[in-house]
């Protein structure tokens, strides 16, 4: 049953299990509606606790009714029930009270937690605002700094914070039933407060809505939901409840049905899918207890960091002392500045660097369960790594590149027991960074494959099953994306146009930016290692820059110029005197233009990678863009905007007929 009814004494004890996340779907509303009733007309009964079974409080919104008409109860009218009923409601929370969750919390007339609860307003992140109340009650118990705080970020806050700033009324040590039990009879000999509609909301601060609407703006970067829903929290507190809670509904309601709405509830729905692809449900993983990274520049640095950040002991492996010093450098200079951040204690950060072993002895690893490779981009550097790993490791231990350009199979050639190893590409930096791409050979074994997912989990990253190709899946959509920005500047665009343009986009740079702040000569390496092998590789505008001696911010000056210590970007009238020859002005672009047709590229390269079975999912793309490359998640991601798009709005976009891959892939 989904919602049950139990007795102690004049307690009623109502609890909901709707496993996994006790969501809130039709039959939970209607055994919450109904439980109102039989309790209001229980004569014994003088309070009710509410609580969950399993993991957690109510987590939010059914997913599965996503898109679909909603049915009664509606949420609004049950919140209401619950805190106009004859019997005061006490929420018990345990796990994450989110969204509807909270709402329905915030409709009893006290809120009990455990000390690692949750609670939030998440709605942001699917691009609409709460549509329950929780703009318009939050306000009334935390006030209106806290409420928007919640409700613009959708971040949740811990219980300790949570009844720091009125949210919750006590903490539970212990067991929480029989602690919320306790707290509703000792509530019942005290004079009961108001129902939270009741309760005025205090003023805000002189100054205080212009000053969000700004930060708001800021982050918000482009989605709409998160101002929105600070005009929520605003209409909440300086007026009447009943005109705040119509507001938040038509507000709710409005964007239900937006663009943005939909390309977010597109990203959800991909993300929740993507860290157990269903292809190895029945695969069990090989256990990783122990690992290893060869290798401590910047990439082996951050994987290492990130594997410490999951609590796995670290091996950290180079060429002789001086590198290992300077690995072991670079580690605790990531944790340094996560302690001036704020992220890590002292103790903290002191016992991420005591897990790590730095050493040059390749036989430290004779008992490692995983070693990750992150050296020098040059093959014949990486095979001489995998005969060492061959020669020493167990046989059954997992060995994984982290190549971004090279063939794995190239690297991996002559390994013994070929079935353990694959390819697991991380972003930099890689203990920030969510993407990581799990490239597989042929020779993969399914349970190395799952093992990489399990890894994936374990260390919060958002793992993409990836084919091999140059550049996996978004090395070679950057590569397509940076010469389509070149196209344009050979047509006559200028450069901080095209940048300019992808930035009201969306996205946090432009691509000659953001070539400038990694480098330019690192994909310039990239393509003169192909031309030397004989392939052929076009010239690029990039690859003039950098035969002068412009690689970027590095070097003070790339696509821009910079002076020294200022990483703002200047036209420079050097740039355009290098690439004078080969630009022919033409019709010009607007900013929105420009934008249409890079994302159009992307999409139809992303289409031919799917085409080909280098991704699985087009979504699989998205998510990749997403946390790899800073598309903007509100966008959906570059084949979601693609199919939205329609052949007549991409048709317009590219200036011709999108690819015959691209047309499929939306006529389908």
């Amino acid at each position: 049953m989904t919602v049950s009814i139990a007795r102690e004494g004049t307690i009623a004890v109502v609890t909901i299990d709707n496993p996994p996340v006790n969501a809130l779907s039709q039959a939970l509303r209607q055994g919450l509606w109904d439980a109102v009733g039989a309790l209001d007309a229980d004569p014994d009964i003088r309070a009710v606790v509410l609580i969950c079974a399993g993991r957690t409080f109510i987590a939010g919104a059914d997913v599965s009714e996503f898109g679909k008409p909603p049915m009664e109860p509606h949420l609004p009218d049950l919140v209401a029930r619950i805190e106009t009923a004859a019997k005061p409601w006490i929420a018990a929370i345990h796990g994450s009270a989110l969204g509807g969750g909270l709402e329905v919390a915030l409709g009893c007339r006290f809120r009990v937690a455990v000390p690692s609860a949750a609670l939030g307003l998440p709605e942001v992140t699917l691009g609409i605002v709460p549509g329950a109340g929780g703009t318009v009650r939050t306000p009334r118990l935390v006030g209106a700094v806290e409420a928007a705080a919640m409700a613009t970020s959708g971040k949740p806050v811990k219980a300790a914070r949570a009844l720091a700033i009125g949210l919750i009324d006590q903490i539970i040590d212990g067991d929480l039933r029989a602690g919320a039990v306790a707290f509703a009879e000792a509530a019942l000999n005290a004079p009961l407060p108001a129902p939270v509609c009741a309760r005025d909301p205090a003023p805000a601060p002189e100054g205080f809505w212009a000053a969000q609407e700004a930060a708001v703006a800021k982050a918000a970067k482009g989605a709409v939901a998160p101002l929105r829903a600070l005009d929520c929290v605003k209409r909440a507190v300086t007026g009447d409840f009943t005109a705040a809670m119509a507001f938040e509904r038509e507000t709710f309601l409005d964007l239900r049905g937006s663009d943005q709405a939909a390309a977010l509830r597109h990203v959800f729905f991909a993300e929740r899918a993507a860290p157990r692809p269903s292809t190895l449900k029945d695969v069990t993983a090989r256990p990783i207890a122990t690992t290893a990274v060869i290798g401590g520049g910047t990439m082996g640095a951050g994987i290492a960091a990130a594997l410490r950040d999951a609590g796995l002991p670290v091996v950290l492996i180079e060429r002789d002392d001086t590198a290992v010093a300077r690995g072991l450098a670079n580690l605790g200079a990531i944790y340094d500045g996560a302690v001036k951040r704020g992220r890590l204690s002292e103790a903290q950060a002191a016992d991420r660097m005591a897990g790590v072993t730095g050493t040059t002895d390749y036989a430290a690893l004779a008992d490692v369960d995983l070693v990750i490779e992150a050296v020098f981009e040059e093959i014949g550097v990486k095979r001489a790594v995998f005969a060492e790993l061959g020669r020493l490791c167990r046989p059954d231990a997992i060995l994984a590149t982290n190549t971004s350009y090279l063939d794995p199979r190239a690297i991996a050639e002559g390994l013994p027991h070929p079935d353990r190893f694959i390819g697991l590409h991380f972003f930099s930096p890689a203990n920030v960074m969510k993407l990581l791409e799990i490239v597989p050979t042929a020779d993969t074994a399914p349970q190395v494959l799952a093992s990489g997912f399990a890894l994936a989990r374990s260390l919060g990253k958002m793992p993409v099953q990836a084919g091999i190709c140059d550049g996996f899946i978004g090395n070679r959509i950057l590569k397509r994306y940076r010469a389509a920005a070149e196209a344009l500047v050979r047509e006559g665009i200028a450069i901080a146009e095209v940048d300019a343009a992808m930035r009201g986009f969306g996205l946090a740079m432009g691509p000659f930016e953001a070539q400038d702040l990694g480098g330019l000569d690192i994909a310039f390496l990239q393509r003169e290692g192909a031309r030397a092998r004989g392939e052929d590789v076009p010239e690029m505008l990039g690859d003039i820059l950098v035969r002068a001696g412009r690689k970027g911010q590095k070097t003070g000056g790339g696509w821009y110029d910079y002076a020294p210590g200022d990483r703002k970007p200047v036209p420079s009238d050097t740039v355009a005197g290098l690439l004078a020859a080969q630009i022919t002005p033409g019709a010009g672009m607007d900013r929105a233009a420009i934008a249409a047709r890079l994302v159009a590229e992307m999409a139809e390269e992303g289409a031919a990678i799917l085409a080909e079975g280098i991704a699985q999912k087009s979504s699989d793309i998205d998510l990749v863009k997403i946390h790899g490359y800073g598309f903007p998640r509100w966008r959906g991601g570059p084949m979601f905007h693609a199919i939205r798009r329609g052949i007549d709005g991409l048709t317009q976009d590219l200036g011709r007929a999108p690819a015959p891959a691209l047309a499929a892939l939306i006529q389908r």
